[in-house]
């Protein structure tokens, strides 16, 4: 009887998780919507008004605004890593690493840049959280940074392995290349004169793989 009874509540409990976390992941896309619409700076009022709810529910279920915060990052960081792996499988698929590391650099490059591009104001909320402060030790921009620079960095010591470098570098290369990436991404975003995307990826994934010197070297051919 006991074992009936508790077979009950713990079934009762894990229905109202799973609606619980419904709840959150449908907030949680009201609270891009009202992103895109009202921008970066979007304030509770204007997020409960698309969830088509009260400021209290949202609190219920996502905590304080730093909740809110961390929920919205982590729905943005699923798709940027989906879109990273698959774009770095794809060229796995199509170009061994070891022997065409630059075609990596252009897929991953590209997966990143295609959310600024797309989504440029959940872009600038993600990176720029407004009215929030975000403890470092739990800073979601900061982990996501480290799960694609560790997926960046087997990439850069299957190279130097190949080249018979110190692969023991790869994983400072790689923390480097990420945030080479999004500051060029933060800058590039914002300029009204950018050029188009497929350009600039190709261009840091140039600069990226040759440097400085062989970067200007390259164009110095193209030009003659």
């Amino acid at each position: 009887m006991t074992g009936s009874r508790k077979h009950r509540v713990d079934g009762r409990d894990a229905r109202w998780r799973a609606h619980r976390e419904e709840r959150r992941a449908q907030l949680t896309e009201s609270a891009l919507r009202a992103i895109r619409r009202h921008g970066a700076g979007v304030g509770m009022d204007e997020i409960a008004a698309e969830a088509g709810t009260s400021k209290t529910v949202i609190y219920r279920h996502l905590g304080d605004r730093l909740g809110l915060y961390l929920a919205v990052c982590a729905s943005v960081d699923r798709l940027i890593l989906q879109d990273f792996s698959a774009a770095l499988d794809t060229s796995d698929a199509a170009h061994p690493l070891s022997v065409d590391p630059r075609s990596a650099l252009i897929a991953a490059i590209d997966s990143y840049l295609a959310l600024v591009e797309n989504d440029p104001e959940v872009y600038r909320f993600v990176t720029r959280p407004p009215q929030v402060q975000v403890p470092r030790d739990s800073d979601p921009v900061i982990g996501l940074s480290a799960t694609i620079a560790e997926r960046l960095s087997e990439v850069l010591a299957a190279n130097l392995r190949v080249a018979g470098r110190d692969e023991g570098v790869a994983p400072i290369l790689a923390h480097g290349l990420v945030g080479f990436v999004r500051e060029s991404a933060d800058s590039w975003v914002t300029d009204p004169h950018r050029v188009p995307r497929a350009v600039i990826v190709e261009q840091l994934a140039e600069f990226a793989a040759v440097g400085l010197n062989g970067f200007v070297e390259n164009h110095q051919r193209e030009s003659r």
